[in-house]
């Protein structure tokens, strides 16, 4: 039986949202001692586990396991020919999407509103703390947390097009695979998931406005990566877009390209992968002033000196669920002790494309750096031997350090198992270590990881060089 809240509700934190970082900052303030009300219309399960990171991974694993099917050969195994069944593939991510959402929701939501902790509706501000819900309650608090995530944006191009066009949100809805898919952006979503299909067998073309890969910022690794994915994938940045045209048939969209050829092609889906914006309308936001949204301070949640705080993808900092939880803890624990603020360290940034190969940018990204205070050591995968057993010998990292300290700032790459090797260099760039300290750490022979060993080598030799000629110059 649902909870039955009167008219007027009273609390110490009331949350908009139930995702990730709604349901961190809810732990967290109840930590703190404080009352907290969820609010959310649902669906629940978190952006996460319903059309995010599980179901992308989950037919991801597929192209993986077809991909390496195909490329059997090279390896001395005939497998014979090689059939994707399109619905068996979206069936199994249905049925462990559904799973993951499942165990998502016994774990929390479920149990949070049972206990009264939770309202679904709509949320709107009609002060700082006082909101009203299409539910036709009214909630009085202490402070609010906004957490209600992102949307998608879809160019006006597109958004005509009706079931024709689908976003993350309703392509893993799919019965079978498609026969073709237009992907519009070469961001995480539209590379991974365009990758993917492209790898099922699906007629598959990604085209972008710029020329920007994933989170990509240092200019020799993009540059790789579109070479890469330009060798496997019909993949064309700096296009310019033509008509857009839906028919029976799908939708017929012309653009030129990069190399100025113009095309024409009939898609039976468009994927709008085109970013996803913080998701605030209708919140009243507007009618106090607060949008766009103040500067909030990344270390404390707090949207300047208000009593109200956000987390998650709506702060359109760090999208990423690792992130989004950290902001709702930092956000929940603030929020129930307000105005007794407390700034919280952020963690070393740290984010990860799961294309083949695989994306990571870890600690300050490429434009962050000062050039003249920075040096960068590299490792072409080219050369790297345990990549050239796996037959992954493709890619490159860069690792930037303090040219003064040695101390390491952060790393771009595009190569094998770089889910794992951006996993090390966050950790240590974030204990703070030099180069010479992470140098000292163990490398086993053979792994990819020896590939970090030797982009720190070169990063050593040139601050050994640094000094000779310091030195030189002093003298």
């Amino acid at each position: 039986m649902a909870y039955s809240f009167p008219t007027s509700i009273t609390t110490d934190v009331a949350i908009i949202g139930a995702g990730s970082a709604g349901l961190n900052a809810r732990r967290a303030a109840m930590a703190a001692g404080a009352d907290v009300l969820l609010i959310d219309p649902g669906p629940f399960g978190t952006t996460c586990a319903r059309v995010g990171c599980m179901p992308s991974k989950l037919l991801i694993a597929a192209a993986e396991h077809a991909h390496s099917a195909h490329e059997a050969g090279d390896f001395g195994i005939n497998l014979g020919k090689i059939e994707v069944d399109g619905a068996q593939v979206m069936t199994r991510l249905r049925r462990l999407r559904d799973h993951f959402v499942s165990k998502t929701k016994t774990g929390s939501t479920d149990k949070i509103e049972a206990a009264g902790g939770l309202l679904r509706a709509r949320a709107r501000f009609v002060t700082p703390t006082e909101l009203v819900t299409d539910s036709g309650h009214t909630v009085s608090a202490k402070t609010v947390i906004i957490a209600t995530g992102s949307k998608n944006a879809v160019p006006k191009p597109y958004q005509g097009l009706g079931d024709r066009m689908l976003t993350n949100e309703s392509i893993f809805e799919l019965e079978t695979l498609p026969d073709s898919l237009l992907v519009v952006g070469a961001g995480a979503i539209g590379l991974e998931l365009g990758q993917a299909m492209s790898r099922l067998g699906v007629r598959t073309t990604i085209v972008e406005l710029d020329d920007r890969v994933a989170a990509l910022q240092d200019p020799s690794v993009a540059e790789t990566a579109r070479a890469m994915f330009g060798s496997e994938l019909d993949v064309h940045f700096h296009h310019k877009l033509g008509d857009v045209v839906r028919s029976d048939k799908g939708v017929t969209v012309s653009f030129v390209g990069d190399d100025g050829q113009p095309r024409e092609q009939t898609y039976q889906y468009v994927l709008v992968a085109a970013g996803r914006p913080p998701a605030l309308g209708g919140m009243g936001l507007q009618e106090l002033g607060l949008l766009p949204l103040p500067p909030v301070n990344p270390q404390t949640a707090q949207i300047g000196d208000l009593p109200i705080f956000i987390a998650g993808d709506v702060s359109a900092d760090r999208a990423l669920l690792h992130e989004a939880a950290h902001e709702g803890v930092i956000a929940g624990g603030n929020a129930a002790q307000f105005p007794n603020v407390r700034p919280v360290e952020r963690k070393a940034k740290l984010a990860i494309v799961f294309s083949e190969p695989q994306i990571a940018v870890c600690g300050r990204s490429f434009d962050e750096l000062d050039p003249d205070a920075t040096l960068i050591g590299e490792q072409n995968f080219a050369m790297q031997s345990r990549a050239k057993v796996m037959g992954a010998a493709r890619g490159l990292l860069r690792i930037y350090a303090d040219k003064r300290t040695g101390v390491l700032l952060g790393a771009a790459m595009i190569g094998p198992a770089a889910e794992h090797l951006g996993h090390m260099l966050a950790w240590v760039i974030q204990r703070g270590l030099t180069v010479d300290e992470a140098l000292e750490l163990p490398f086993y022979h053979p792994t990819v990881e020896e590939g970090v060993q030797g982009a720190l080598r070169r990063l050593s030799s040139l601050r050994a060089k640094e000094r000779a000629q310091s030195s030189s110059v002093q003298a």
